[in-house]
C-alpha cells in the first residue's frame, strides 16, 4: 500500500450528548438527527476544500491542506449546527478538536501519525460548542483567526517531551458583537456584572466585556489563585445567553456553594451562576481555608 508523508490539518467533530439523545428519542429519531448533523458538516468541510476521511457513529474525521481552511470550516460548522438542524426541533451541539502537523497519507485517503494523535487529544479536551486546537496551529492562521483564540490549558501527549499549549477558538464572539450593534436606539441592553473577591482583591466582570475570564494558578490567568489544589487554568467565566457561565477546566474540580443553599461540584462541566456564593478550587468549600475561597455576587 502506497504511503506519502505530508503536512495537513486534521479535524475531529463529535455530536455531544448523543447517548442521552438515543435514550430520549429512541434509535430511529436519534439516528436521523445525528445523520443530518454529520451531512451538514460534511458539506461545509468540502466547501472549504476539506476531505472527509470517515464518519464513526456520531463523529466525523477530516483533513485539510490549510490550517486556515480547517479553522474556518470548524467555525461555520459550529454556527450552522447552533442555528438548528433543518426540519428538527431538537437542538444539538458539536465539539471540535483540530491540529496541523505531519501525517502519513495512505492511498485510500486515510491518514495516520502525529497530527491525528494530537487532533484526537484536542477533541477529547473540547466540550459542546467549543473549537479546541494547539498553539502551533494558531500560529499558522490569518490574523483575524488568531485574534479570536484564547489560551485554554496545557496538556501532555504520549510521545512528546514538552507540554502542549491548548487554545480555544472563540467563534461566538463576533455574533455577540453583531447582536449588540444592531440594537435599535430605543432598546437599551441591560449591563450585568459579576463581582469576585479573592483575598481582599475585588474584580468586576461586565457582560459587555465580550471575553473569557480565566482563573487559575498560572501566570496567564486574569485572576491568579495559587491555592493548594488549583490548576494552571482552573476555570473560565464567560457571559453567555444572559448569564455568567463558569466552566471547570481542572484536574481536581471546582466546588460552588450558593448563598441560597445549593452545593455543586463541577469537573469539566459548566454552571450558570446566580445570586451570590462561594467558589473553591479543588476542595470542598466547607473544608477549604476561608482565605482561599472566592466570593462571588451576580448583579
Amino acid at each position: 500500500m502506497a504511503r506519502e508523508n505530508i503536512q495537513v490539518a486534521v479535524m475531529f467533530a463529535d455530536v455531544t450528548g448523543s447517548t442521552k439523545l438515543y435514550e430520549a428519542l429512541g434509535d430511529d429519531d436519534a439516528n436521523r438527527i445525528i445523520g443530518k448533523t454529520l451531512d451538514i458538516m460534511a458539506k461545509i468541510i468540502e466547501s472549504f476544500n476539506g476531505y472527509v476521511i470517515k464518519t464513526i457513529g456520531d463523529e466525523i474525521m477530516c483533513r485539510f491542506s490549510s490550517a486556515n481552511d480547517c479553522v474556518r470550516a470548524a467555525k461555520v460548522c459550529q454556527e450552522e449546527i447552533t442555528a438548528g438542524i433543518p426540519g428538527e426541533t431538537i437542538q444539538v451541539s458539536i465539539k471540535v478538536g483540530l491540529h496541523f502537523g505531519p501525517v502519513i497519507l495512505m492511498d485510500d485517503g486515510d491518514v495516520f501519525g502525529d497530527a491525528v494523535n494530537v487532533a484526537a487529544r484536542m477533541a477529547g479536551i473540547a466540550k459542546g460548542a467549543q473549537i479546541i486546537t494547539t498553539e502551533n496551529t494558531i500560529r499558522l492562521l490569518d490574523v483575524d483567526l488568531q485574534d479570536i483564540s484564547r489560551q485554554f490549558d496545557r496538556t501532555n501527549i504520549k510521545g512528546k517531551d514538552e507540554e502542549i499549549i491548548v487554545r480555544q477558538v472563540v467563534w461566538e464572539t463576533s455574533d455577540v458583537v453583531s447582536r449588540i450593534e444592531i440594537n435599535t436606539d430605543d432598546m437599551v441592553e441591560e449591563i450585568k456584572y459579576l463581582t469576585l473577591n479573592f483575598r481582599g482583591q475585588e474584580t468586576k466582570i461586565s457582560s459587555t466585556d465580550n471575553r473569557i475570564f480565566v482563573i487559575g494558578r498560572g501566570v496567564q490567568s486574569d485572576l491568579m489563585c495559587q491555592t493548594r489544589l488549583a490548576s494552571r487554568t482552573h476555570m473560565m467565566i464567560e457571559f453567555r445567553r444572559g448569564k455568567f457561565t463558569l466552566a471547570d477546566q481542572s484536574s481536581n474540580g471546582t466546588f460552588v456553594k450558593t448563598d441560597d443553599g445549593e452545593n455543586i461540584f463541577l469537573r469539566r462541566q459548566e454552571l450558570m451562576l446566580w445570586g451570590s456564593g462561594r467558589i473553591s478550587l479543588g476542595e470542598d468549600v466547607t473544608k477549604e481555608d476561608p482565605a482561599d475561597i472566592i466570593k462571588y455576587v451576580c448583579e
